[in-house]
């Protein structure tokens, strides 16, 4: 027997050191967005624009900024520390005030109001997505029946609107201030009837016809009628009148007369006019009832040659130097 033996010691062998072996995937610990939990202030860059707020702030209503501020949604924070929004900076602030008062005067125009539903859609706030979608109810309805009116501010505008438009064109040339003499004494109400007619005509034919008005043109009253992009008709309203010591511009109102422009440039509607009657209404010289040829200057004749028809008041003249007997006096 050996001597470890003999003592009864045994010697123990050398064991390696063995890895404890690694925990399978599902103890791995989940880590979860931290998100902006334990802050008290948030800045964020919404697509450039800078805000500087709270998180009480953003998290007073169930949103998708409220689920970025407790950490279940991931956020997006740059070096220096700003909360990066992939978003249009433009309408922001009024999503932040809308959060800060629980509610906010909405924009004037359709589109930017548009625009702000969409915004609040994407961050999921009910309050102002129901607020914009009544305040478009409430104006749907209010102008329910109406139309838009442009205005023509420049003779290039002008010449687009009408080249480019496949609807007949009415246009009101409506300018009191371009006027060398004093007026007389019913001018003032007959002008005030042709810009009601001009209303009234384009709620009327609202969706059929456009209407547009000039306010810089160099005629007081004038009408215009515009089909397939070229001018098929005018009526002119105003003219001179012949005092004993003074000229005076007289307006006048040939309701008659307009009411029948506008109904006849009805035939280019849709393209209706270049069909092969649709011009022969308007070309062919004959004058529907009650129209008076004396009054037109220019009418259209057959053919190629589409010359556009004036239609203007008579000069009412209330006195001359000629001699007695051939005086002409054209009373109302």
């Amino acid at each position: 027997m050996s001597a470890e033996a003999s003592s009864g010691k045994v010697a123990s062998e050398p064991t390696l050191a063995t890895p404890s072996p690694s925990p399978s995937p599902s103890h791995i610990p989940e880590q979860k967005p931290v998100g902006l939990v334990g802050s008290k202030y948030v800045k964020l860059n919404v697509g450039g624009s800078i805000h500087y707020t709270t998180v009480q702030t953003l998290s007073k209503e169930d949103s998708l900024l409220r689920s970025m501020c407790d950490g279940s949604t991931d956020v997006t924070i740059d070096s220096e520390g700003w909360v990066v929004l992939d978003r249009s900076g433009r309408h922001f602030p009024l999503v932040l005030n809308f959060l800060r008062d629980g509610t906010v005067p909405l924009p004037e125009t359709q589109r930017e109001l548009e625009e702000v539903l969409k915004e609040a859609q994407y961050y999921r706030l009910q309050g102002l997505i129901q607020h914009c979608l009544s305040t478009l109810q409430k104006r749907s309805e209010t102008n329910e029946g109406g139309c838009r009116i442009p205005m023509i501010t420049s003779a290039k505008e002008e010449q687009r609107m009408i080249a480019t438009c496949r609807k007949p064109v009415v246009k009101l040339q409506n300018n009191r201030g371009n006027n060398k003499y004093s007026y007389t004494s019913n001018s003032d109400d007959n002008l005030l009837k042709n810009i009601e007619l001009f209303d009234k005509l384009g709620l009327r034919f609202n969706g059929r016809v456009l209407f547009i008005k000039d306010v810089l043109g160099d005629e007081i009253c004038c009408w215009s009628f515009y089909g397939e992009g070229r001018k098929i008709a005018e009526v002119c309203c105003t003219s001179i009148v012949y005092a004993t010591e003074k000229k005076q511009t007289k307006v006048e109102f040939p309701e008659a007369r307009i009411f029948e422009e506008t109904l006849n440039i009805l035939i280019y509607e849709n393209g209706r006019g270049s069909g092969h009657g649709g011009m022969t209404l308007l070309e062919s010289g004959v004058s529907s009832p009650g129209m008076g040829l004396s009054e037109e200057d220019g009418a259209g004749v057959g053919g190629g040659d589409r010359r556009v028809r004036r239609i203007h008041v008579r000069r009412h003249i209330m006195h001359d130097e000629r001699g007695h007997g051939q005086q002409t006096v054209y009373k109302d």
